[in-house]
């Protein structure tokens, strides 16, 4: 077959080799005349160069020369030209589907009413989704009074596992729950993903929002094609919110404050965007139940029989020779 052989990706670099011509031509020419010049009828041939602040080389010089540089011109162009020969044929797949997680990181996710506390069973349940090998593509965006997306979204969920364990809620100085802000923050980011991927919000937080009109922002989801995932991580009976010196913060009134998980709002808020809610726990059903409606309409399948080819280029075997006849100039240069 004739896409089997070797050939060029880019031959119309190859025009370039003719400028060897034009320049042995004015190298000839040059060299006749300096050999007929006029200034030679004033002085002997030894005594141009202290004439002139020149050193004229011999014919056999300038040739050797030229044609040092003829070569490394050639294997520049051969090798801006791409060789290359055999390739590979990869079927395309449609896009997968998208699961942008937001991350409450308040001062309240700190209240340690579970094991490890709330932070820490929000960093181990994603760590349950990063580990589950599927063919999601994750986002991460954590958020308290401001939205900060800590990794786009991607199949390098390695990044994000990177990440996870430097999460949490001494990040932000100002402190505060605002949930509008990081939905319209998820919205951008699913919507730069291509119209016919699913797209999933797992919002893990404890409830303690205190937003107006936050159920009208849910029910904007399902309209936008966006399947809404609720985690709730804490208890009902809740716990004392630690302050940043290691004590628990106070009211204007010096009372403790506390935090306790608001189950009824998310849940409203699940019923609002048509999802699901669910609270955190031990096992793998909350992460099987995530990944099942994440990958309720994610079946990758073939675009039909449509390949992309790609090809073993091989234009560094002419880059190869051009570097290492170009070592011994810079050798040159330094010891000068």
């Amino acid at each position: 077959m004739l896409d089997t052989s070797f050939h060029f990706a880019q031959p119309a670099w190859l025009w370039g080799l003719l400028l060897i011509l034009p320049v042995a031509l004015w190298l000839k020419l040059t060299t006749v005349r300096a050999h007929r010049g006029p200034v030679e009828r004033y002085a002997d041939q030894h005594l141009l160069p202290y004439l002139t602040g020149t050193r004229v080389l011999s014919a056999g010089k300038n040739w050797a020369r030229f044609g040092r540089w003829a070569l490394l011109w050639s294997l520049a162009t051969i090798a801006m030209a791409g060789p290359r020969w055999d390739f590979v044929d990869l079927k395309l797949f449609r896009p997968g589907s998208a699961l942008l997680i937001l991350l409450d990181i308040s001062r309240s996710m700190q209240v340690e009413d579970v094991p490890t506390g709330r932070i820490g069973r929000a960093r181990q349940e994603i760590s349950d989704i990063l580990t589950a090998r599927s063919p999601l593509r994750i986002g991460l965006v954590a958020f308290a009074s401001t939205p900060h997306v800590v990794a786009p979204i991607t199949e390098d969920t390695q990044t994000i596992s990177n990440a996870l364990p430097s999460l949490s809620t001494d990040l932000v100085r100002l402190q505060g729950s605002r949930l509008s802000s990081a939905l319209q923050r998820a919205q951008q980011l699913l919507a730069a993903q291509p119209a016919d991927s699913p797209k999933t919000i797992l919002l893990i937080t404890d409830g303690d929002f205190d937003e107006i009109d936050l159920e009208n922002r849910m029910r904007e989801l399902p309209i936008k094609g966006i399947r809404l995932i609720i985690m709730g991580v804490g208890t009902p009976v809740g716990g004392q919110v630690p302050a940043a010196d290691g004590s628990f913060m106070v009211d204007r009134q010096r009372r403790p404050i506390e935090s306790k998980l608001d189950e009824n709002q998310l849940q409203r808020l699940a019923e609002a965007g048509k999802g699901l809610y669910l609270r955190a726990d031990f096992t793998a059903k909350d992460t099987d139940k995530i990944l099942g409606v994440a990958q309720e309409a994610a079946v990758v399948q073939p675009a039909g029989e449509e390949v992309t080819r790609v090809w073993n280029e091989r234009f560094y075997l002419a880059l190869i020779p051009l570097l290492a006849l170009m070592l011994p100039m810079f050798r040159r240069t330094l010891l000068k």
